[in-house]
């Protein structure tokens, strides 16, 4: 599968809880189809479908994410499936061995959590000059995080992280984000990321395929000091 883009992307939603039961099931949509979104994006039927049938082919397990950190998952998802509306997710929470999925599972019964959110690439999609929104067709679907609430600054810095972990780069607005997040001023942040992170970006266009491994070494190993800053009460 050739990704035509090589930024990992986020899109959030509101998570429509069905239910959310004592043994930590719950179901809701990771995507919707027909929205325009904040990129001026809208999802197609079907969009979803050739990288669900490579998840269901290689048999493995999609874990439940929280808030976009690799390193945090708090269960599996049972099922993945596109319907009328969207992606349709059910998911199982290992609320008792696994503590931060007994917490997650206690906010989303108290309605604290309230959002999906999917990293996705891109892999085929087009440009609706009437409309004036690109129209993604096919989306190859990375993970899905339940968050606090859709557009969680908190889990954007997450996604950046895990899109260098997974080799690859993250877009310029999010990186920004995240380097206002660990400290550096807008301006900073911004001098940073295009003098940085737009070369990187540029070294990989057209069809030479990977940014140089050293590089991206280089950039995850500064991000991994990263954190964002921290309140006394």
């Amino acid at each position: 599968m050739k990704r035509k883009k090589a930024a990992l992307k986020i899109r959030d939603f509101s998570l429509s809880i069905k239910a959310v039961s004592d043994d930590g099931l719950f179901s809701g949509y990771g995507s919707v189809f027909g929205n325009v979104d904040s990129y001026g994006e809208i999802v197609e039927p079907g969009a979803f479908a050739n990288s669900l049938q490579a998840i269901s082919e290689s048999g493995r397990k999609v874990p439940v994410l929280w808030q976009h950190r690799q390193g945090e998952p708090i269960g599996v998802y049972t099922k993945l499936e596109e319907d009328e509306r969207g992606l349709y997710v059910e998911g199982q929470l290992l609320k008792n061995t696994v503590r931060q999925a007994g917490e997650a599972h206690a906010l989303m019964e108290a309605g604290a959590v309230s959002g999906l959110s999917i990293g996705y690439y891109v892999i085929d999609d087009s440009f609706d000059e009437a409309q004036k929104v690109r129209r993604l067709k096919q989306l190859e679907l990375m993970e899905i995080s339940l968050v606090t609430f859709p557009a969680n600054d908190e889990a954007r810095v997450e996604a950046v992280k895990f899109a260098i972990a997974h080799g690859t780069l993250p877009n310029l607005s999010d990186f920004e984000r995240f380097l206002r997040e660990a400290g550096f001023s807008k301006t900073q942040s911004a001098v940073i990321a295009n003098r940085g992170l737009s070369h990187l970006l540029r070294s990989e266009s057209g069809d030479t395929g990977n940014p140089d491994p050293a590089e991206l070494k280089a950039l995850g190993d500064a991000l991994s000091g990263f954190t964002l800053p921290s309140f006394g009460d």
